[in-house]
Formats: C-alpha cells, structure tokens, sequence
C-alpha cells in the first residue's frame, strides 16, 4: 500500500524497546537501527492523526508488550493485545518485556472511558458454544471480564495472569513475524549466499 498508493507506517513511539530487546535476541545484523527508522511514523502517546477526515488518538496500552497501542476513533477503541471479549478475558504478558502489572493499569484506562464506548477486538478465541464477535462495550466488559471486571484488584490479576501464562505454549508464527514486524514489514538483508534468513533462537526464549 505504501508502494502503490503512497500510504504510511505508523507504529506507537515504544518500537524502539521492542526493538532492542530483538535485536538482542535474534543476534541481528549491527547495523540494524532500534530507533524506529524503519517507520514513517511514531506515535506519541495520545497524538491525535487524521485517516482522511477521521480523527484517531494513538492511546498508549502497555503489558503485553512494552510497545502495544490502542486507537480510538469517535465512540470506538481498537484496543489491540489488551482485552479479549469478556468470556475470554485478557492478553498474555510472558513475551519479553511484558509486564502483567502494566497491562492491568493499561486496561483500567481502557475501562476508564464512558461506558458505552464500543470496543473492537483485535483478536476473538470464542468458547464452543459462540460465534466469533468483534466487538463489545466497556460496560460489558466491566460487568463480565472474567479476568478484569470490576472489583478484581491488581493483585489477584497479576497472580492470575502470571500463573497462566506459564503454562502457555509459545504461538507458532510468532518468533518469524517479530522479525519482520520489527523491520516495518521488510525481509531481513540477504546474506553473501543472496539469501534472506529468519532465526529459530532455540535456547533463548
């Protein structure tokens, strides 16, 4: 789309951690630069940017990531790697540099906004016995997440969380998106063979 139509990446200011945490991790060339260069844009947090005559606010949403960003668009939150539909409850926080402290904070500002604001799901891992669903409200969350409804404190989040991300299998696909994620879509540099590489780090993670 950038190529074709002139468009531009843009990606919350907060790359720049994940970036260096990968560098690290996937031993990546020295000269790949964690400052988000590879991005015509970084997102400050809650910088306001037009989508032809829409006005979105890049909302800042830590946990799950160091980097994770929501974005909200009149009565809409796309709340990305935060909240799940409520039966299904919250992101994990095991990944490097995720924080089950940050990503409960992160989600009470979410929670914060009126409640009838409409929350737009970047993922769905319905039960069995539902459709897939898009979207949800913040009072419906408030009321039914099974890991952040109201009145369950950080605490008892943090210790839910954390016990069962550890007994999470790492996502398949994760550890060669990352490596492309993080170069802003781009295929690492071929080798001297003329080949590009991804990396399986096999005692690392």
């Amino acid at each position: 789309m950038r190529q074709q139509l002139g468009g531009k990446i843009a990606i919350g200011a907060h790359i720049r951690q994940v970036q260096t945490v990968f560098k690290q991790l996937f031993h990546l060339e020295p000269d790949f630069a964690v400052d988000g260069s590879q991005f015509d844009v970084l997102f400050a947090e809650d910088e306001e940017f037009k989508i032809g005559s829409l006005t979105a606010k890049a909302l800042y949403v830590p946990g799950h990531t160091p980097a994770d960003m929501a974005y909200q668009i009149g009565d809409m939150v796309f709340v990305g790697d935060t909240l799940f539909m409520p039966d299904v409850g919250t992101a994990r926080c095991d990944f490097p540099g995720g924080d089950a402290y940050l990503l409960y904070r992160s989600i009470q500002k979410l929670l914060s906004l009126p409640e009838s604001t409409r929350l737009m799901m970047c993922h769905d891992y319905p039960p069995t016995n539902r459709a897939i669903r898009l979207e949800t409200s913040v009072a419906e969350q408030r009321i039914n997440n099974i890991h952040v409804r109201d009145g369950i404190s950080e605490a008892a989040f943090v210790a839910m969380r954390n016990k069962r991300d550890a007994g999470l299998e790492m996502p398949i696909l994760i550890l060669p998106s990352v490596q492309i994620n993080i170069r802003a879509g781009a295929l690492p540099p071929a080798e001297e063979n003329g080949i590009s590489y991804l990396k399986i780090p096999l005692n690392g993670i």
